[in-house]
């Protein structure tokens, strides 16, 4: 596989689109281009539990069926035909998987309308700012969807060194400058942060 290109990384270039039939070759070449995301998650693993017993390809076939059947939303950011990256959002019933469950459980008051999950900017294509559009992108589409209460996991940095694989639910100072307002820690380093979204 080709990696993505790493000419036309210009936000002013950008563009925000939702995951649909028509972006998903786009969004399918840079999962290929990344190892199937995270060794073969294909962005399934808040779907469902991925690991044990499931390939890159049953995900990948999963997910492109849940994309024809309208059961998955993401906010991609492109230049163009490439994708950078993207945020994906949903329901709870959509993206019933959350990290560190027993915690967020233990003080949990209510679902949330929207859940913003995780994050992925491709390789050699990070710290440019695609994880703010991308979240951007989401709430525009959150929105239009009709708006409500939105929940988010970001990871607390405090100055630690962190792999892209760790943040991959999203950094704080994203959220933070989206709006969202912490409510709770869930790790030592993980908070729910949420935000109300008005409807489009």
């Amino acid at each position: 596989m080709s990696e993505p290109k790493a000419a036309g990384t210009s936000p002013s270039a950008r563009s925000v689109r939702p995951l649909g039939v028509d972006t998903w070759p786009a969004f399918a070449r840079l999962v290929e281009a990344n190892n199937g995301v995270w060794g073969g998650c294909w962005c399934m693993g808040f779907h469902l539990t991925v690991g044990k017993g499931r390939t890159a390809v049953q995900n990948r076939a999963e997910k492109q069926q849940r994309v024809t059947e309208g059961r998955t939303h993401a906010a991609l950011v492109l230049d163009g035909d490439q994708c950078l990256g993207w945020c994906q959002f949903g329901s709870p019933e959509e993206l019933p998987e959350v990290k560190s469950r027993r915690r967020y459980e233990k003080d949990l008051a209510a679902l949330p309308d929207w859940r913003i999950t995780c994050f992925f900017t491709g390789k050699g294509l990070r710290r440019r700012g695609v994880a703010d559009a991308a979240l951007g992108g989401a709430l525009t589409e959150i929105a239009h969807h009709g708006g409500g209460v939105v929940e988010g996991y970001p990871e607390e940095t405090d100055d630690r060194t962190l792999s892209g694989s760790f943040l991959h639910t999203g950094p704080m100072a994203a959220f933070e400058n989206h709006g969202f307002t912490r409510t709770r820690p869930i790790s030592p380093h993980r908070w729910v942060v949420t935000r109300t979204v008005d409807p489009a």
